[in-house]
């Protein structure tokens, strides 16, 4: 058996927050934005949206566009670094709120590469014949986890949520390889310090702002790309394919310039590669899985395309999963 994506559903907060407002905010500007990220504004979570509130209504979107019962979901994997909580899981949470009693459910943290490393875990547990039907969200709130103070991070930023739906299937599509990695030794790059047993939640940890987003962008720009190239170029050759037979590349919405260097070490043209970083901003887990859901609905996938989904992210972790739609 194989897993295949039958549906994708996607959700993004209702606050729209541009550079130029910002530029209200910080010492910035919507060109100096532009020119080092590609993002010209991104979605804010209201006081009263969680992480699984945003999930819930991204898998809503899925469900709509399936042929079966919510209740037929065998298990829920959430991919987040924002969840509702330390504990319970937010995948507890959503199986809640979408009334799955019988569904197992548990959270995924690898940062921005999240969602792919879920993807991996669904694949695994539906060709071993566990699990029949797995919804899988990436759902994201930075937002509250962001310095608006810090000029480098809080323009990066955004708020979201994307789902997907994995089947068992015989036919010969769906996902076809998956690779994941980390390097532990890098995790200073990128981090959030406060809140977990090493630092727990104290006056001085707040004061220190050690519970918001922490990032040595040129570091983790250059380890980025390279890593990146590589990881495209080992999934590509573990299934005997060349990039040129790539139909879609969907890679994690960070950076534009990543993006754009990436692109330009694998040669592959950008009008093959999906980009909507200037509308969400990095939205991490959720990044991935919104781009797909737009790229579907946009048709730009077809049967029978061949779509590579590949991301970077805080551990430092890096994933790739190549897809037969």
């Amino acid at each position: 058996m194989r897993a295949k994506i039958i549906a994708t559903g996607s959700y993004v907060p209702e606050r729209v927050l541009t550079n130029f407002d910002l530029e209200r905010m910080v010492d910035t500007s919507d060109e100096w934005i532009r020119e080092r990220s590609g993002i010209r504004e991104r979605r804010i979570a209201n006081e009263k949206e969680a992480a699984s509130d945003l999930a819930y209504e991204a898998a809503k979107s899925a469900f709509k566009k399936a042929d079966f019962k919510t209740k037929d979901i065998d298990l829920i994997i959430v991919a987040t670094v924002t969840g509702d909580m330390p504990f319970p899981a937010t995948a507890c949470h959503l199986q809640h709120k979408l009334g799955l009693k019988k569904a197992a459910a548990f959270d995924v943290n690898a940062a921005c590469s999240g969602f792919l490393y879920g993807l991996s875990i669904a694949d695994g547990f539906i060709r071993s014949g566990i699990y029949r039907r797995i919804l899988l969200v990436g759902t994201e709130v930075l937002s509250r986890i962001t310095d608006w103070e810090d000029r480098t991070t809080c323009v990066l930023f955004g708020d979201g949520a994307g789902a997907a739906i994995i089947e068992a299937t015989s036919e010969d599509r769906g996902i076809i390889s998956t690779h994941l990695r980390s390097d532990g030794s890098m995790w200073e790059l990128l981090n959030m310090p406060g809140g977990g047993s090493r630092h727990p939640a104290t006056k001085d940890s707040v004061k220190k702002k050690m519970h918001y987003v922490k990032m040595k962008g040129n570091e983790t720009f250059k380890v980025a790309v390279r890593t990146l190239e590589n990881l495209v170029v080992e999934s590509l050759n573990a299934n005997k394919l060349k990039a040129s037979q790539l139909s879609l590349l969907i890679p994690h919405q960070a950076n534009l310039r990543i993006i754009q260097a990436t692109a330009e070490r694998l040669e592959i043209p950008m009008e093959k590669i999906f980009v909507n970083i200037d509308k969400y901003g990095n939205t991490s887990a959720a990044s991935i899985p919104i781009a797909l859901d737009e790229a579907v609905r946009q048709g730009r996938i077809r049967d029978g395309d061949y779509v590579l989904l590949e991301a970077f992210g805080g551990g430092l972790t890096w994933a790739s999963a190549l897809i037969k739609w």
